[in-house]
């Protein structure tokens, strides 16, 4: 334990301060999310280093080029110090990035540092008050305005005056008036007509849970909006899967596109018309911006930083799939509590699409009380692990086979789309038709008899 005699030294990561300058001179819209975070110049320790970030924070500003030579040169104009001296310690800063992998927790650790320093210098003026014998009211007054003062580091943008809003919302009338293209800019398409048609579309800011028992489809169910937002809509789109191997994720694309069945592609028995289209789908896919990974982080933390990461890298991210919620974890170690946990998974996966403004699709498994029942089609109490998937989600969409429960049916290859929460609508239920051999879901042509709007 540390004792306070100890400490001589205010509290500081100078290595980290290395990472945040480091990686603003090799990749300027990391700004963009040094902005994000609040992070300012008086919040680094070393004086050389706020000196040098509010120097790129000048350039910026002017959108300038940031690298060793500019930010030099800004440094001269600003009379500070000998430039030679400036040059070689840019340079220095510029090849200290060994590793990218944790990048985007550097500046946090900064900014959490500058806040602790804060506190200690509000700690030592009210004991100073304190000796100084001051009017209780004055001192209990000054503590309550510097506490105050400390915590709008952290809250300070979040109260915004209402004519504000307003005015940024006529402004995007006008340009939409102006460019009626721009309305289908920001639109993320399910491509299931009555699906966008109820949900309005998936929006930056929402959290869509997508759940159902086994072998009701809802991976191939996700796949199919992946692709058809990524191939129709030309947008970017994430896949995190622990359910599935990246391989077998795109022979099912390759299947879908190509209307090659996946049987004959699982098994390798392809003939010369089933190359010519599994060519064109893959021709057609490879211009696509779809993103896998089947080997993502365990953690909440990191696989925030992988998606930060790759929204920065790639300019853009419109879509992120997760399959499934109840395979993530918080933290690295186990909870006890698992209903916890997932609460916790599901309130952070919300305040990510607000976040990083992308719409999260997270698929989800149901309890096992849909089977204890006569009606087997699922309602919101069946959500598996915690009611907080409930609350926290924008959207609720559950998927039933009657077939799977009752093989005389005459509903073969049929599944019920049950919207069970809408915050942007009324709730209601269709029935799409699964193509098993190309593992795709079809709108059929007429709607259901309870689909009034």
């Amino acid at each position: 334990m540390i004792n306070i005699d100890d400490i001589k030294l205010p509290p500081h990561n100078i290595e980290a301060e290395k990472w945040v300058l480091c990686w603003a001179l090799m990749d300027n819209d990391v700004i963009r999310m040094y902005d994000g975070d609040s992070l300012m110049a008086q919040d680094f320790y070393q004086k050389e280093h706020w000196m040098i970030y509010n120097a790129i924070q000048e350039l910026w500003i002017q959108r300038k080029t940031i690298d060793a030579v500019t930010v030099a040169d800004q440094l001269t104009k600003n009379n500070e110090i000998d430039p030679v001296w400036w040059i070689d310690y840019l340079y220095e800063l510029s090849t200290f990035l060994i590793s990218t992998s944790s990048c985007w927790e550097y500046s946090k650790i900064v900014k959490d540092k500058s806040v602790l320093r804060n506190i200690l210098k509000v700690s030592q003026k009210i004991i100073w008050d304190v000796y100084q014998q001051k009017e209780t009211t004055e001192i209990l007054d000054d503590i309550e305005k510097k506490i105050f003062e400390l915590t709008q580091q952290k809250i300070w943008d979040s109260m915004v005056k209402i004519s504000d809003i307003l005015k940024q919302r006529i402004e995007t009338y006008m340009e939409i008036v102006d460019n009626p293209e721009k309305a289908n800019e920001r639109k993320v398409l399910s491509g299931y007509t009555w699906l966008d048609n109820y949900l309005t579309w998936f929006k930056p800011w929402e959290l869509i849970i997508v759940a159902a028992r086994p072998s009701m489809w809802k991976t191939s169910f996700a796949i199919n909006i992946l692709t058809n937002v990524a191939l129709k809509q030309n947008k970017s789109v994430a896949l995190l899967t622990l359910e599935m191997q990246s391989e077998s994720i795109v022979d099912r694309i390759i299947s879908e596109v190509s209307r090659v069945p996946m049987y004959k592609i699982t098994k390798w028995n392809l003939e010369e018309e089933d190359f010519a289209n599994i060519g064109e789908a893959i021709e057609a896919l490879g211009e696509t911006k779809i993103y896998i990974d089947d080997k993502w982080a365990y953690t909440v933390p990191q696989l925030k930083s992988k998606l930060r990461k790759l929204k920065i890298e790639k300019g853009s991210l419109d879509l992120v799939i997760v399959d499934y919620l109840q395979l993530m974890h918080w933290v690295a170690y186990s909870w006890n509590n698992k209903v916890q946990e997932i609460s916790e998974i599901s309130r952070w996966l919300k305040e990510l699409s607000k976040e990083l403004e992308v719409p999260i699709i997270a698929l989800s498994q149901l309890s096992r009380a849909v089977e204890q029942r006569v009606d087997k089609k699922p309602q919101l109490s069946d959500l598996r692990e915690s009611w907080a998937i409930e609350q926290d989600a924008d959207a609720v969409i559950m998927l039933h086979r009657e077939d799977y429960y009752d093989p005389s049916t005459d509903k073969k290859w049929a599944t019920d789309v049950c919207i069970r929460k809408n915050r942007n609508g009324a709730v209601w239920e269709i029935e799409l038709q699964f193509e098993k051999e190309i593992m795709k879901f079809t709108e059929k042509a007429t709607k259901s008899s309870d689909n009034t709007y």
